[in-house]
């Protein structure tokens, strides 16, 4: 059984940004550069401004989660490619007491959208304007405002006010900033799709003329946005202008959010995901995302295996890995959806003795199939792509891991006109055909299905692991639609088990496989001739060479020094002091 989808191909074009950002690079882990040190804080992003804009948070007095409300906010700037204030997230926070929490702010479906609202009328997928990929249509109601407002409210310092923590941000879109050559790259990468839409023409295509390295972008629309949400508070977005901006644009090109949608989303505060691995505690991001808990699972069907004797690119550990994943993203396709609407069986998928009955139809020397490899048997329901990472460590010890999407590059294309912000199409990450593959070949079921009000599953993973001690040791993320979950897990993997710092564990090449299509992923140069030979003899069918997500990270050593890092296959910058 194999699908090949149909949408697969404009997916792609669409997505180049994302994977013109993921170039193959010499990846082994050895000859990775050194952490950045910082001895009080650090902030790890995909844009050295914005790092550097969450440390002048902290010197000022703000705590981590200050510091990570500025970082999106002038990530939205610098960082359009991901966006954020037209998308949402999720935010994974570990406080100096050792309490945690999430505060999830992802995306919601509008009134208007419908179980078959991306079929035509023979029942298909409708490709382009009008598709759950681009466009109007495609967009969910933004959560990223009233997200982090709920994280200033609940968890910020107290010390800086939501005023304070846009104006960076304001400033950089009103005075503009450099364009860099991952800037230029990406807008290259995305023109076909950004020239279908005026407003986004003309920012983002420069007008047509295109921008070149070096060159100053000023988005006053978006510095307009930015003060009024500073000079109104974060409500002005849901129903001030900016709302009646949105809801213009959308109802002029037939869009699905309304000023109703803006003003009835809400962010949430929930209990994040806990699990182990060797001993170690992992924080991470419960359902809408299924990152924390497939995550989890794959780790516990690995945790009885010797990761470490086996060595870190050997055959055997890629053959364990790869059926590992296999078997707990079966359990995605079947299982995962926004837990308000679905029952989500999130401590059964996450129980050792549930990865254990996964484990043992593992052939120690012979792949599966994916065709033979469904989901495990859980009779209980109930239990009591374009992305960005950023993470942040204050003087404290406060952690926040955030990870944030307008889904793909540029999210749907669309730029709210006036407003000056790109909008998500978040929309896609719905089963628009529930047991088919996405853009991602990825096959998500009926929980996943469109509803109004409902949030759309995810594989954003902010992470947080423990020291045996149950303090703070590392905290990361990744972006790359569902290669996200598999980066982060093997970037734990090579920190436990293989004994590597942030820096090399994020560089370390990987793998990925996802159940369908039945292909394993994995990079140009982190696979020896000899160790694919072994693996096709077991029976694995390899897909093209392709890079595995870009990660962040920040580490804290036993003398407490934060170790900041960015993956080698993407952009960004680490920032201490």
């Amino acid at each position: 059984m194999k699908f090949k989808p149909f949408r697969l191909y404009l997916a792609l074009l669409i997505y180049a940004a994302v994977t013109t950002s993921l170039l193959p690079v010499q990846l082994s882990g050895q000859g990775s550069p050194a952490p950045v040190r910082g001895k009080h804080g650090m902030v790890a992003s995909a844009h050295a401004l914005a790092s550097q804009v969450g440390v002048e948070v902290m010197k000022r007095g703000g705590n981590a989660v200050d510091a990570a409300i500025a970082v999106g906010l002038a990530l939205a700037v610098v960082y359009p490619i991901a966006g954020n204030i037209g998308g949402g997230g999720f935010m994974v926070i570990r406080k100096k007491d050792g309490a945690s929490t999430v505060i999830d702010y992802r995306e919601m479906a509008p009134r208007a959208a419908t179980r078959n609202i991306y079929l035509d009328k023979d029942g298909k997928l409708i490709v382009g304007e009008g598709s759950s990929i681009i466009g109007y249509r495609s967009a969910g109601v933004p959560g990223a405002v009233a997200g982090f407002e709920l994280a200033l409210k609940k968890h910020g310092s107290g010390k800086l006010t939501w005023s304070q923590l846009i104006e960076p941000a304001r400033l950089l879109a009103r005075n503009g900033f450099e364009v860099d050559h991952s800037f230029v790259r990406g807008i290259e990468g995305a023109k076909d799709g950004l020239s279908q839409y005026p407003e986004s023409t003309r920012i983002f295509l420069n007008g047509g003329r295109f921008f070149k390295e070096g060159d100053m972008l000023a988005q006053p629309d978006l510095a307009d946005t930015l003060g009024r949400i500073q000079r109104f508070g974060p409500s002005e977005f849901y129903t001030g202008k900016t709302a009646e901006l949105i809801a213009a644009d959308m109802k002029a090109h037939n869009g699905l959010i309304t000023m109703e949608d803006l003003k009835n989303y809400v962010a949430k505060e929930r209990a994040p995901v806990i699990g182990s691995y060797r001993g170690h505690e992992i924080i991470s991001m419960p359902p809408p995302s299924s990152g924390g808990a497939i995550m989890l699972e794959t780790l516990n069907i690995l945790e009885s295996y010797d990761v470490r004797a086996m060595g870190h690119n050997s055959a055997a550990k890629y053959h364990v890995m790869t059926e590992a994943m296999r078997r707990s993203f079966a359990d995605r396709a079947e299982f995962m959806g926004d837990a308000d609407f679905v029952d989500v069986p999130v401590k059964k998928l996450i129980d050792k003795e549930y990865a254990a009955a996964r484990r043992r139809s593992i052939n120690p020397t012979r792949a599966s199939t994916s065709a033979e490899i469904g989901h495990g048997e859980i009779s209980a329901r109930r239990e009591p792509d374009q992305t960005t990472h950023y993470t942040v460590v204050d003087a404290e010890g406060n952690v926040v891991a955030t990870t944030t999407t307008i889904n793909n590059s540029y999210g749907s294309m669309v730029t709210v006109k006036g407003a000056g912000f790109l909008l998500n199409d978040e929309m896609d990450d719905f089963a628009a055909q529930p047991g088919k593959p996405n853009m991602f070949g990825l096959i998500q079921g009926e929980r996943n299905a469109v509803h109004p009000g409902k949030r759309p599953l995810s594989a954003m993973t902010p992470t947080i692991v423990l020291r045996k001690d149950r303090t703070p040791w590392f905290a990361l993320g990744a972006a790359g639609g569902p290669r996200i979950i598999s980066a982060v897990l093997q970037s734990i993997i090579n920190v436990i088990d293989h004994d590597m710092d942030i820096q090399r564990a994020l560089d370390s090449p990987r793998i990925h496989h996802q159940w369908y299509p039945d292909e394993l992923l994995s990079e140009r140069y982190g696979m020896s001739p000899d160790t694919r030979k072994i693996l096709e003899d077991f029976g694995h069918k390899f897909a093209s060479p392709r890079s595995i997500a870009t990660a962040t990270g920040i580490m804290i050593d036993e003398k407490g020094v934060r170790l900041g890092a960015i993956d080698s296959r993407g952009s960004g910058q680490a920032v201490g002091y």
